[in-house]
């Protein structure tokens, strides 16, 4: 989608107006609109057309840790493990971790129950919104939503859970329960690698 050149767009007023519903991109898809939104179209800069590259040049690879192995308590493997995960992140800033031990039914029951939170009724999700990011629990719409060129076309639900974890009391139901256990796994990894 590409912006088109108006001099009577006033952006900031359709942003507040979209921040003020609380229902964010769901909202919008409920209410069945025809047409995306203004703010939601990517400035012309955003897209690189007719550039020729390299496919070699833009061929990369996250890094991968297989954390295989690390559970027999091998001082040599988990050195090396730490290693990696340094390396990593000095380099990229990120990493994908394999074989690290959450059972699939955790997180399969965490995305399900994520999916779940979102497709809930609005009065449900509206308890939630708010866009102070020092909060331990907020749900919203792009977390930018004022300072981006461009609107996202993506909801967004945030729950601190270390080093100070949100109050269970103060996590949405529909999955308060698997949020917990699903952090409790990946502290584990934390402690192994770290």
């Amino acid at each position: 989608m590409v912006a088109t050149n108006n001099t009577n767009y006033d952006r900031q007023s359709e942003l507040k107006a979209f921040d003020d519903t609380k229902e964010g991109v769901k909202g919008l898809v409920d209410a069945g609109i025809t047409e995306v939104p203004r703010i939601f179209h990517q400035p012309p800069d955003k897209y690189i057309m007719n550039r020729n590259f390299d496919s070699e040049a833009t061929q990369f690879s996250i890094p991968l840790i297989d954390l295989e192995g690390l559970e027999f308590d091998s001082p040599t493997k988990r050195n090396e493990i730490v290693a990696k995960v340094g390396e990593a992140s000095e380099t990229w800033g990120f990493f994908q971790i394999s074989n690290h031990g959450i059972p699939v039914g955790v997180l399969e029951e965490m995305k399900d129950s994520v999916r779940g939170f979102f497709e809930q009724d609005t009065q449900v999700k509206k308890q939630f919104y708010n866009r102070d990011p020092l909060k331990p629990v907020g749900y919203n719409s792009n977390f930018d939503l004022y300072r981006s060129p461009a609107t996202n076309w993506r909801d967004t639900f945030r729950c601190y859970m270390a080093p100070n974890p949100a109050k269970p009391e103060d996590m949405p139901e529909v999955f308060r329960d698997i949020l917990i256990e699903y952090s409790k796994q990946v502290m584990k990894i934390g402690e192994v690698v770290v």
